[in-house]
């Protein structure tokens, strides 16, 4: 009965208990030109093995054996297999909120350790476990700078993820918080010169993206010192996690605002993924999200407790430092499972390993395309090529590779570019057939202008 509907006695009842006969004295009231009077169109009951077949069918056509250059935000890494082997277990798996801390010990720990390990990450000094993605969190960071500041303006970086634009764009409509969009240079980073006109004495905060949707690697201590001498705060994005393995983390941050899918949480068409708040604790009463401490019981044993927990669901209302209130905790120890298998020195190799693949892709994608942006890289780049990246994906297709994702929707001005990314997965023969494919379409568009121009000529 756990997963079936009422019984045939159980409708009984109900109808006996409301005065009607039948399910269609029920709907009687409804008039009959709007009642449907044949059977829903749904295919029929299935046994468990035909759903088990049926969803392995179409876990196949979601692209078994493929190998994915996409990146963007979601990155596709090795997940170690003790991860699902633990947040599978009851303790974990069915745990809510764990506002009642005497019976929420083990949940309580692992938030504990995720939010140790985040602030050793990150340099930051304190950090929670309940933003629902990067998006959110970048968001949510900007209105914690607004309410430390008293300030209301916001100066966002052009070179930040155009999604977590239009997040902190939505939640900006109705805070009364305008928004300034400041450029990229040719390296790819933020326009600096065009940050110091952008920055005034209403600006709360600048928000940039490092490394950034360009896989750039920002100038935090330049973007700094612009925001902290005209007293506004930096909150920087962090999307690719991985990158804290080898980049050095931008300790000039007043708030950090990450992403944290890259560890051990699956890309699962597009969620549930793991945001990240992390800050100077000076800060940390206008932090959203929960955090929790570490103390002793009358006994002296070590014990862990909900610290702060400073949400809507608290009806705080106005005074809400935020009105996300799902607990994330699951989604936590994925990454702090994460963290914990690869450690210090195993996360350093992982980060170089990244770092390596996407050395290799870009120097050969350069030799039949343009490499854009000259500053230092983490693991994606930008490529610009003579044939639309939508037709080449297409023949990559083909040979089980998805291509790099094309620009052009966000940032028009960069014509043929596409992002492209190489993780530990990504294989050197994925990656040198890629290069192939693409020196054949521009060997080919060659071709095509030289026809064109020798018909011009005769």
């Amino acid at each position: 009965m756990r997963y079936l509907p009422k019984s045939p006695a159980d409708r009984e009842a109900m109808l006996k208990a409301i005065g009607a006969t039948t399910v269609d004295d029920l709907f009687a009231p409804i008039p009959a030109e709007y009642r449907l009077k044949r059977d829903l169109k749904i295919p029929r009951q299935m046994a468990e093995s035909e759903i088990v077949d049926f969803f392995r069918q179409r876990s196949r056509e979601n692209g078994e054996g493929y190998t994915s250059f996409l990146g963007a935000g979601a990155y596709s890494h090795y997940r170690p297999v003790i991860i699902d082997s633990l947040i599978s277990r009851g303790e974990f798996l069915t745990a809510y909120t764990p506002y009642q801390a005497e019976i929420s010990q083990g949940t309580l720990q692992s938030i504990f350790e995720f939010q140790t390990m985040i602030c050793e990450l990150t340099g930051m000094e304190v950090a929670n476990a309940s933003m629902y993605d990067g998006s959110t969190a970048a968001a949510e960071a900007v209105m914690m700078a607004v309410r430390l500041t008293g300030r209301r303006s916001v100066v966002v970086a052009r070179s930040l993820h155009p999604e977590y634009r239009e997040v902190l764009a939505t939640y900006a409509t109705h805070q009364g918080m305008p928004l300034s969009v400041v450029g990229f240079s040719d390296t790819g980073r933020v326009n600096l010169k065009e940050l110091e006109k952008s920055v005034t004495a209403d600006t709360a905060c600048v928000l940039v993206q490092s490394p950034n949707f360009f896989g750039t690697i920002e100038d935090v201590d330049a973007v700094a010192e612009i925001a902290h001498r005209n007293g506004a705060m930096l909150v920087v994005s962090i999307a690719e996690a991985v990158s804290l393995g080898i980049v050095e983390p931008p300790r000039q941050a007043d708030i950090i605002a990450m992403e944290a899918q890259s560890f051990g949480v699956p890309m699962g068409f597009g969620g549930p993924y793991c945001g990240v708040i992390a800050t100077r604790e000076k800060f940390v009463r206008q932090m959203p999200g929960r955090l929790v401490g570490q103390t002793t019981d009358k006994q002296g044993r070590r014990g862990f407790v909900l610290t702060l927990a400073t949400r809507e669901q608290h009806i705080r209302r106005e005074k809400a430092t935020s009105n996300i209130c799902t607990n994330q905790a699951l989604v936590a120890l994925m990454v702090n499972i994460f963290m914990t298998v690869y450690g210090k020195v195993g996360l350093k190799e992982l980060a170089k390993q990244n770092l390596a693949k996407a050395a290799y892709a870009a120097s050969h994608f350069a030799k039949h395309g343009k490499l854009l942006f000259a500053a230092p890289r983490f693991n994606e780049f930008v490529v610009q090529t003579s044939e639309d990246p939508g037709a080449i994906n297409k023949r990559l297709l083909g040979h089980k590779i998805v291509g790099g994702l094309p620009l052009k929707k966000f940032y028009p001005e960069l014509g043929n570019a596409s992002l492209w990314c190489c993780t530990e997965l990504t294989t050197r023969s994925a990656i040198d057939t890629a290069v192939g494919l693409i020196a054949e379409s521009e060997r080919s568009e060659r071709s095509a202008k030289e026809e064109d121009a020798e018909e011009v000529a005769r």
